[in-house]
């Protein structure tokens, strides 16, 4: 569904009294049309990586001195953690640091509790649908699945709105509970290879058994459990930025989040091994601390320090994010890319080095679309 949203230029929100004044004590968040900007940032920058599918490095692994850099643009097989892997955690974790935001402004407009929920169901179930269409989309047989991104998000949404409805002590009860049910689950029944087998894990053993088939690369339906976490996590966040409080104060509990969520995604590594497939409570943790950082990168630069310039390209896809997943999901960004193929020649010159160039371009052409509609304030939502 496409939106009609007032939206300022980023120039003009930096050129306001309030974005240029400096009071270190005071929290004054800068927000376009009653959003965080910074968040707006830190959202386009992980869809400018994952629709550039990480700017074509990956054709570094051909390169001894520059492998560990392409090998960051993949996941790990199975144990372990790869920049990669944090794509899906940090795009997931900013739907929960948006939910404070996005339902007090609901209010502020008159929603009640029910209208809200009818909100959040309806939410999900166009993520859902929209999440099947993507994964149907040219395929000759229509199968059910609930492993895509959109569809994983859509559960975490409902969940952790009913969450959100707690006493924080009861949030945070709810969120370890999760966490070590899920530990439970694959210990008391593990797969051929133990608990964290990579096939016939319990994960594996539903699909089949709801599904009637498995997902490629040993994915599972369940993961939507530590995913829910992940988005709990930004739903604590995003209450925090919320606040009144300091810059200063803020960073520093962000801080300590994101070293609390490192430490003790390390500590749990020999009980609950690392692995984004299954999205184990050790990976939740970790990748958390992480994401955590990532966005703290952004708030110090564009909330605190007033630098917002540099942040308009990632706004430009932030605020479009749908958008421009979605042309990646159906196919038009392949089929750009094979258009312009036409006239680069994959720039093969270069030789295996051309895929760069040429993922760049074919971003350059996907932002442009976004900037189009940007200029024009359209954007899609659901």
């Amino acid at each position: 569904m496409a939106t009609t949203v007032k939206h300022p230029e980023v120039s003009d929100a930096a050129a306001s009294p309030e974005a240029t004044s400096k009071q270190p004590e005071r929290s004054s968040e800068k927000t376009v049309g009653g959003r965080l900007l910074s968040l707006d940032a830190y959202r386009g920058f992980i869809m400018l990586l994952l629709v550039s599918e990480g700017f074509g490095i990956g054709v570094l692994q051909h390169y001894p001195r520059w492998a560990w850099l392409a090998a960051q643009v993949d996941h790990a097989p199975w144990e372990g953690c790869k920049f990669w892997d944090l794509i899906q955690p940090a795009f997931t974790f900013m739907v929960g640091v948006a939910m404070p935001f996005a339902f007090a402004r609901r209010r502020s407009q008159g929603a009640t509790q029910s209208g809200l929920f009818r909100h959040v169901a309806y939410r999900s179930f166009m993520l859902i649908l929209l999440s099947n269409l993507y994964s149907n989309w040219g395929e000759s047989r229509l199968s059910l699945q609930l492993i895509n991104v959109l569809s994983q998000i859509a559960f975490g949404y409902m969940i952790c709105y009913l969450i959100m409805r707690l006493r924080f002590s009861y949030q945070a009860a709810a969120g370890l509970a999760m966490l070590a049910g899920l530990w439970a689950l694959f210990v008391i029944f593990p797969g051929p290879d133990g608990p964290w087998s990579q096939s016939g894990n319990i994960g594996a053993v539903i699909d089949r058994k709801v599904l009637g088939y498995n997902y490629s690369g040993y994915y599972t339906t369940i993961n939507f459990v530590g995913n829910a976490v992940t988005i709990l996590f930004g739903c604590w966040i995003g209450m925090l930025l919320r606040t009144g409080r300091s810059h200063a104060n803020k960073l520093k509990v962000l801080g300590a989040c994101a070293a609390s969520g490192l430490v003790l995604g390390l500590a749990l590594v020999p009980y609950n091994p690392m692995i984004k497939r299954l999205w184990t409570a050790s990976f939740t943790f970790f990748s958390a601390g992480w994401v955590i950082l990532m966005l703290m990168a952004f708030y110090w630069v564009i909330e605190v320090k007033g630098a917002q310039r540099w942040a308009f390209p990632f706004i430009v896809l932030g605020m479009n994010s749908i958008l421009i997943y979605s042309l990646g999901q159906i196919g038009i960004k392949g089929w750009l890319n094979s258009g312009l193929k036409n006239f680069t020649k994959d720039f093969r010159f270069l030789g295996d080095l051309g895929a760069i160039p040429q993922s760049i371009l074919v971003l350059a052409v996907m932002w442009y679309v976004c900037y189009w509609l940007y200029r024009r304030k359209i954007f899609f939502k659901i």
